[in-house]
């Protein structure tokens, strides 16, 4: 199934949105901050005074480059539902706890009274184009017409392979660590995840350990869609993938910053495993970002192991006429196709 022109332009439209309400954010704090002391804040380089508290983060510059491209997917291709759905599904994850957040005490003593209100506007605004991008992408599927009109493909086998191990391990990194952090710090339950006023979060994202159980719970979804090479793996992947890397990013840029590197084995075991999972994590977002760049092969007819319905072409068509190869003549029956008409079931006198 691809989409119709009018599924594609009001998707690439709801894409533009969200792109919009990040980048006026990212501008805020630009502005209020600077790029350079922004910039240290996300990477967690707190050894600078800042101006003003920031409102965004790293993972909101990886969403504005994810909305920028599931817009022009929608334009370009027919076959951009699952880049839809992606989108939605992690605008969903991070601006629906800002929804019972943005109201605690702590946001309070942060942030303002207007940059509060605008974060209420703009979470509600979020979540309703991400129910009308669940739609668009639901509501305006059709058949496509001929062999012109590209269905989506999915990752090829080694690709496919590639993907899962990465993203499936990264996966598992994630719940292990947050595991560890309901083992050590078990008073910051629920609000770790929930939010609440002993948690320290961005106003326009949500609380770290429904972050990080959110992107866990993607990343092992996208590769094992990977390793079946379904349709869907592809977006599902690279936005996983994308999602995935700020973390590995800055944890290797503090790493690099402190010197812990040179200090290595001095370090508590607990803190080592931290450092080698920031460098993990950097380097399956690479592996599977760069395995799912280059779409896989067209499949052969068969089953689709995910939609349980035909597969990525069609069926060879079966020939009415003894003797006559699957696929070759003029169109037969009543398909109102241009070209002659049947031949009749009986040859003329004198043949």
């Amino acid at each position: 199934m691809i989409l119709t022109r009018g599924a594609r332009v009001t998707g690439a439209v709801l894409s533009a949105v969200l792109a919009v309400i990040v980048a006026c954010w990212l501008i805020r704090d630009v502005d209020a901050m600077g790029f350079g002391q922004l910039w240290r804040n996300w990477a967690g380089l707190y050894d600078v005074r800042m101006r003003a508290a920031p409102t965004t983060s790293g993972t909101d510059l990886v969403l504005f480059v994810v909305y920028v491209a599931v817009a022009v997917a929608a334009l370009r291709t027919a076959s951009a539902a699952s880049a839809l759905v992606v989108a939605g599904v992690v605008t969903l994850t991070v601006r629906l706890p800002g929804l019972w957040t943005i109201g605690s005490r702590r946001m309070e003593a942060v942030y303002s009274d207007d940059l509060r209100s605008r974060a209420l506007i703009c979470a509600f605004v979020a979540v309703a184009a991400t129910a009308a991008m669940a739609i668009t992408a639901g509501a305006g599927r059709r058949p496509p017409v001929d062999s012109y009109e590209r269905t989506p493909t999915g990752p090829g086998p080694g690709a496919g392979v590639l993907a899962f191990l990465a993203l499936c391990a990264a996966g598992v990194v994630l719940i292990a660590w947050e595991i560890r952090q309901v083992v050590r710090d078990p008073e910051f339950f629920p609000d770790w995840y929930v939010g609440g006023d002993r948690i320290a979060q961005y106003l326009t994202g949500p609380p770290p350990g429904w972050a990080t159980v959110m992107l866990a719970l993607l990343c092992v979804f996208a590769g094992i869609s990977a390793a079946a090479r379904a349709r869907h793996a592809r977006p599902f992947g690279l936005v996983a993938a994308a999602v995935l890397l700020p973390g590995g990013v800055f944890g290797v840029v503090r790493i690099v910053h402190y010197d812990m590197l040179e200090h290595f084995g001095d370090l508590p075991t607990e803190l080592q495993l931290s450092l080698l999972s920031s460098f993990f994590q950097l380097l399956a977002a690479l592996a599977a970002l760069i395995a799912l760049a280059v779409p896989g092969p067209v499949r052969a007819p068969g089953q689709d192991p995910w939609a349980g319905g035909p597969g990525w072409g069609p069926s060879p068509a079966t020939s009415p006429y003894p003797g006559q190869r699957p696929g070759y003549g003029y169109p037969q029956g009543g398909s109102g196709g241009f070209g002659p008409p049947p031949p009749p079931t009986q040859p003329p006198p004198g043949w």
